[in-house]
């Protein structure tokens, strides 16, 4: 039975969500097809011929771009088993079976989809419960787009990296209220196991990677084995470099491996910061405060790691003075290039089943949930607030090509503040010593 694997958006990576299933699969004797419609277009010839099309969605864009691929292949093959799986498919559960999904799973779905594809079955799509427990397999990358099709890592002498992706764990044991990973994993977490991972990188150094991106919703959720990778990674390439996501509070927590990030190269740290105010902080559920934050970036100042911190800059509680204090932190921390512009602008997402809807506040500031959107829209109590917001997501993007310093000048001169930090306070790594990825990523 031919089966064809189908990504819309993976943050501008090689879809480990494709790789993985496609082990399962062929080690199945499943003839299995990958395809990134985030580099190459539908083949309706590959449509034609599979009798299981099976959607990867592993987050709110994705799932957005899918659904008229979704009707589109529904029309092209009629005949063919639709299904949708990852983090976002059981949240979509509704809007994917009225666009003609047959099959809906969650993202722990490799056995699964083996199990659609060679019997027939068709399990439900778990929420909130226990999910299954994967003897994981090396991903098979062998049809997917080349790596050097993908985001690279921009470094500061201005050349290029060629980047890879994979995970060394699933889920996330915190139960931050704005997650989307929440209603689904519940606070459960799954570990692939070292040589596992360590086979997935090898197999992409072997086809060009200079640069891994650990796809982990937070790489500390089992330090030490991340640290068992990291050190076996680097004692085998020591020329390669890496980036992880870590929570404020781990890093807190873990400090003592901090060091061992900057030894072994970790190129940066990504950490949902999310706000500054430690009453919105409270909110979310985050685990952490505002003094925290401040710790941990003077932490990684210390080991010498560059911290990328990001932010939901915008909520029901955010107001124009606090919009003000968040930019004053980031500067006075010395923080501006190390921010991603969008992050400025970025809004609280009231998804389908979020623990966000457990807030009398959030309940009474939300419309009826939009199927286009797949969220609950809200609307500021201030509408200066608002259209805030929109003015800045605007300018950012007009200004793609403008440094993060200028950006950020922009959006402080729309906040009508006048950071006095800006230009004095020294950056927390220089901005020369700053690498990044250089594909904007989305929710």
């Amino acid at each position: 039975m031919a089966v064809l694997l189908l990504s819309t958006y993976d943050l501008g990576r090689q879809p480990f969500g494709l790789a993985s299933p496609a082990a399962w699969l062929r080690r199945a004797g499943c003839e299995t097809t990958t395809r990134d419609l985030s580099r190459d277009k539908l083949d309706e010839d590959e449509v034609r011929a599979a009798s299981v099309v099976a959607f990867f969605l592993p987050m709110h864009t994705a799932t957005r771009l899918a659904v008229p691929v979704i009707r589109r292949v529904r029309a092209i093959n009629p005949s063919a088993t639709l299904c949708a799986y990852g983090l976002y498919a059981p949240l979509s559960d509704r809007l994917l079976r009225e666009s003609g999904v047959h099959v809906v799973l969650g993202p722990e779905a490799e056995q699964e989809l083996v199990d659609l594809v060679t019997r027939g079955a068709h399990p439900p799509a778990v929420t909130g419960t226990a999910l299954p427990r994967l003897a994981f397999a090396v991903p098979d990358r062998t049809t997917l787009a080349t790596l050097d099709r993908y985001a690279s890592l921009q470094l500061p002498d201005g050349t290029r990296r060629v980047a890879g992706s994979t995970d060394a764990t699933r889920g996330c044991k915190h139960r931050c209220r704005h997650c989307p990973i929440v209603p689904v994993y519940d606070g459960q977490f799954r570990v692939v196991p070292v040589d596992v991972v360590l086979a997935d990188i090898e197999q992409q150094i072997a086809r060009g990677a200079e640069h891994i991106t650990f796809g982990d919703p937070d790489f500390f959720n089992g330090p030490t084995h991340a640290r068992r990778i990291v050190e076996a990674l680097h004692a085998r390439h020591p020329d390669l470099s890496y980036d992880v996501t870590i929570k404020v509070e781990h890093l807190l927590r873990e400090q003592h491996l901090l060091p061992v990030l900057a030894k072994t190269g970790c190129a940066f740290v990504t950490s949902a910061v999310e706000a500054v105010d430690d009453d919105i902080l409270a909110k979310l559920e985050k685990g952490h405060t505002r003094e925290d934050f401040i710790t941990a970036a003077g932490l990684c100042r210390e080991a010498g790691l560059a911290l990328a911190p990001t932010f939901v800059a915008f909520t029901p509680w955010t107001t124009i003075e606090g919009y003000r204090d968040l930019l004053e932190t980031a500067a006075s921390l010395g923080l501006v290039e190390h921010v991603a512009p969008v992050q400025w602008g970025l809004r609280l997402l009231v998804t389908y089943g979020s623990r966000l809807l457990e807030l009398d506040d959030i309940r009474r500031a939300i419309g009826p949930f939009d199927p286009k959107t797949l969220t609950y829209p809200w609307l500021h109590g201030d509408p200066r607030v608002d259209r805030l917001q929109v003015e800045i997501m605007q300018m950012i993007g007009t200004r793609s090509a403008a440094s993060r310093r200028d950006v950020f000048g922009a959006v402080a001169e729309l906040a009508a503040f006048a950071p006095d930090e800006l230009n004095r306070a020294p950056a927390l790594i220089s901005r020369s010593a700053i690498p990044y990825l250089n594909e904007p990523w989305y929710c």
